[in-house]
């Protein structure tokens, strides 16, 4: 199996010679296999092995026990363990999770901590049996292609070496080796809704298919392939619709189904469902807004479609013009220039709108809040927190889409105040 194991890492590129590794050491099966690997192989790539347990506290003596026989197993291996203890029911009634869920994001966040005062990578010890059960477990709840995906070989600082290899062979492996090890009396239990699919429902794929397992991991990595492509194509409709404001919901559209559906969920971050997705393609085609989860809102005004969240108005851009300065904002470049020396000591900055604002018409000598001055150029309500100004103080000299005040052209006389924006190629050009 070790071999198997190798094989498969190298394909993924899990670690490199000289890196330090994070086991997460449970004292079941899986994990005792996978500590004994990376203890056999790290002369050969020059690891520094830690192991990481963590005491959640749900079964009393048991866990205390669990706690006890990886102390002696990384005894006898040498290799230093990282103990944390959690409460878990307490902290699952607390946020009002269940303790299923409570227990993976404590699991999570100890290992992070462990990992990054290391500089080190985390080993879980996920198997193929687990990537089949995440199948049924996405498919259940009605999964996009991301769910399909199954488990990955490497997110992050997080590897999973054993992904290939099932429960059963693991066993023998621990037979083989004479690896002792615990097991987890929740496992035996259906309370929680992993256990239903390992006892109920894997047992009958494996009489439709004996090798279900690794069935299943063939249709999770075609899932990510296909994942991985039309997440290169959302990219590139995204770059290819984008705007200074958001994105061209006309161009969104010309675009297939699947890249289109795919491009909306990369910009809602996750955030969305099928659901959601649909109707903002309607409010594509109609205009309108969509409420997201997460605090967050798909809007689409006057063509231009974006998602905006409570943040959007206290983001905060500020260049300062000194001189001559270039940037790209959104698909175009800034270039702009001014004789400092003729403003009296003062720096005209590059930002979005704030309290105060104040435009004087160049041609009116009329000074209007930047608020009402928006408004009367037409401006999207949803777009206006992120429209370039050229400001000093609360004097706006310049705005995107309008141009210069009667401050500004005045400092375009005294000052050589000047603004180009220059459109940037399109990415496929």
């Amino acid at each position: 199996m070790v071999d198997r194991v190798l094989q498969f890492a190298q394909a993924h590129s899990l670690w490199r010679t000289g890196d330090s590794v994070v086991v997460a050491l449970s004292g079941g099966a899986d994990s005792v296999s996978l500590l004994h690997i990376f203890y056999s192989i790290k002369e050969k790539y020059n690891l520094n092995i830690y192991a990481a347990h963590l005491n959640h506290g749900i079964r009393g003596e048991e866990a205390a026990r669990d706690e006890n026989f990886c102390k002696i197993l990384c005894e006898k291996y040498n290799v230093p363990l990282l103990v944390h203890h959690a409460d878990i029911p307490k902290l699952a009634r607390e946020r009002r999770i269940s303790e299923e869920l409570c227990g993976r994001d404590e699991r999570y966040a100890f290992l992070h901590r462990a990992a990054a005062e290391r500089n080190a990578v985390i080993a879980t010890a996920h198997n193929a049996d687990d990537n089949a059960e995440t199948l049924i477990f996405n498919l259940t709840r009605g999964t996009a292609l991301t769910g399909a995906a199954g488990i990955p070989p490497k997110r992050g600082d997080i590897i999973r070496p054993l992904l290939t290899q099932t429960r059963a062979q693991i066993e023998v492996y621990c037979r083989e080796n004479g690896l002792d090890h615990v097991t987890d009396s929740t496992n035996l239990s259906d309370d929680y809704t992993r256990n239903k699919i390992r006892h109920q429902i894997t047992p009958r794929l494996r009489e439709l298919n004996p090798r279900w397992e690794a069935a299943a991991y063939r249709f999770t990595q075609s899932a990510a392939e296909a994942r991985d492509y039309l997440n290169a194509q959302a990219r590139k409709a995204l770059d290819e619709s984008r705007t200074a404001y958001g994105y061209s919901a006309e161009i969104l559209l010309k675009n297939h189904n699947a890249v289109l559906f795919t491009a909306l969920s990369l910009l809602c971050d996750g955030c969305a469902q099928r659901a959601h997705l649909e109707l903002i393609v309607n409010i594509l085609h109609d205009g309108g807004a969509v409420s997201l989860s997460g605090e967050k809102t798909a809007v689409c005004r006057q063509g231009v479609f974006r998602v905006k969240t409570n943040s959007d108005s206290k983001f905060l851009l500020e260049i300062p013009l000194n001189g001559e300065i270039s940037f790209d904002f959104g698909d175009t470049m800034i270039c702009a220039a001014v004789d400092n020396s003729k403003l009296e000591n003062k720096t005209p900055v590059f930002r979005f709108r704030q309290s105060g604002d104040r435009f004087t018409y160049p041609k009116r000598g009329v000074t209007k809040p930047i608020r009402k001055m928006m408004n009367e150029q037409k401006i999207p309500s949803e777009l206006r927190d992120s429209v370039l100004l050229l400001c000093l103080d609360d004097t706006v000299l310049w705005c995107e889409g309008v141009g210069f005040s009667a401050q500004g052209e005045e400092l375009r006389a005294q000052a050589g105040l000047d603004i180009q924006m220059k459109k940037l190629e399109a990415p496929n050009a």
